[in-house]
């Protein structure tokens, strides 16, 4: 099969790949009909998070088709369109069950204490094999896929494996609630979906802070106020828009790869947020985010950093007397919620996808996409070729009845 495999930093391929096959009684085998490229995927192709193995398919963002089962996976049968959850969960242990599933204590197979379990990551994630390939071997199956009702499209589909469910967990992790005023650092995917949260828990403001033109026109159309800090100081603008006093919410999407001002283009020291050092970039974010909150305010950290990261501005977040909150998503959480949001019409999930590509041209998408070239938001990879449904019509009666999807109420 096809795949977008790891090769080194800067080194990324289309290659053919031996197809996955059930290894444990909770797998499953999918067809991934839509995969995507994720910021995060970024991440480890520039090398600004290290640790990935040479020979690992990358992405963590799919929609499919269950073409296997494992005989422990009784909620599916073979046939069912399927998301896939981002993180990996056993759905067994006390995290699990306390749906904090980001933080399983057994998917991860460096232990307990390694972290975040997830396709397509460094080493300490797993690693697992990636979902930007034609299929994909998904671990307990049983957890980590939520059956598709009809009325959801793939389209819609693929923004809630782990965009969407990040930014909405962004917002909660912040305790966005009614009339609050939000910032909310980097305008890409996951930004957008924290701005569109943020605005359903009833923000009554929220300003996206961001340099890309496209980005902040996006965020514009949701109703948010913008801010470009290449053309501003974003905490001295976000200071006058509030009159002096700050936003009660902040939520950092953007992670190590925020991109600061040119040197020559740093305002002076006497302005707010100007406090810029050599090295400072990968916390940029999170100063003006500090800087820019009002007393007791609270601050969300969704966006990515590697575990050597150091700098923060920890003594003035604690005389301001923040809240903060941080970590990666548990999408299974949030995935059964955010389709029954898209299924009633509150929201359109693709209003933030900007293109759809075949695999076929999965490396350009990278390039472009690590280009942030006009437009290039997000990016989904659909499959090109069909499938023999007879051969799955022929697997459907012995496999278990399926499951309808699940109704939850808001987490």
């Amino acid at each position: 099969m096809k795949a977008v495999v790891f090769h080194d930093r800067e080194d990324i391929r289309l290659d053919d790949v031996p197809d996955p096959h059930i290894e444990h009684a909770s797998d499953a085998i999918i067809r991934v009909t839509t995969s995507a490229i994720c910021g995060t995927d970024l991440h480890f192709v520039r090398g600004t998070v290290e640790g990935m193995k040479p020979g690992t398919i990358l992405g963590h963002e799919a929609v499919g088709v269950v073409e296997e089962l494992g005989e422990d996976v009784r909620n599916l049968r073979i046939g069912d369109r399927v998301v896939v959850a981002s993180t990996i969960a056993c759905g067994n242990c006390s995290y699990c069950r306390a749906s904090y599933y980001s933080q399983c204590d057994n998917a991860n197979p460096n232990g307990k204490e390694a972290g975040t379990a997830f396709y397509g990551g460094p080493t300490f994630t797993g690693p697992f094999a990636g979902l930007q390939a034609e299929k994909a071997r998904i671990p307990f199956a049983h957890v980590g896929l939520v059956k598709l009702p009809d009325d959801v499209s793939d389209e819609q589909a693929i923004m809630l494996s782990d965009i969407f469910p990040t930014g909405y967990f962004g917002a909660e992790q912040a305790e966005v609630s009614e009339g609050d005023t939000v910032a909310v650092f980097g305008c890409g995917p996951v930004g957008q979906f924290a701005i569109a949260s943020a605005k359903l828990m009833g923000a009554s403001r929220v300003f996206a802070i961001d340099r890309f033109a496209d980005r902040l026109a996006t965020a514009q159309r949701q109703g948010a106020e913008i801010i470009n800090f290449d053309q501003e100081d974003p905490v001295a603008a976000i200071k006058r828009l509030t009159g002096g006093i700050g936003v009660d919410r902040a939520i950092d999407a953007v992670g190590v790869d925020a991109e600061c001002p040119h040197p020559q283009d740093r305002p002076s020291e006497s302005t707010p947020g100007a406090n810029w050092q050599p090295g400072d970039k990968p916390t940029q974010a999170l100063q003006w985010a500090v800087e820019a909150l009002a007393k007791a305010g609270s601050l969300a950290i969704i966006g990515v950093y590697p575990p050597g990261t150091r700098d923060f501005p920890i003594g003035m977040a604690m005389n301001k007397n923040l809240t903060m909150k941080m970590g990666n998503c548990p999408h299974r959480r949030y995935i059964p919620w955010l389709i029954e949001l898209t299924q009633s019409g509150r929201i359109d999930p693709t209003k933030i996808l900007s293109h759809d590509q075949p695999l076929s041209n999965a490396i350009d998408a990278f390039k472009a996409f690590d280009r942030r070239e006009r437009g290039w938001i997000k990016v989904a990879l659909s499959a090109e070729s069909s499938h023999e449904q007879e051969k799955i019509d022929e697997a459907v009666d012995e496999s278990f009845p399926a499951s309808d999807p699940p109704s939850t109420s808001i987490p």
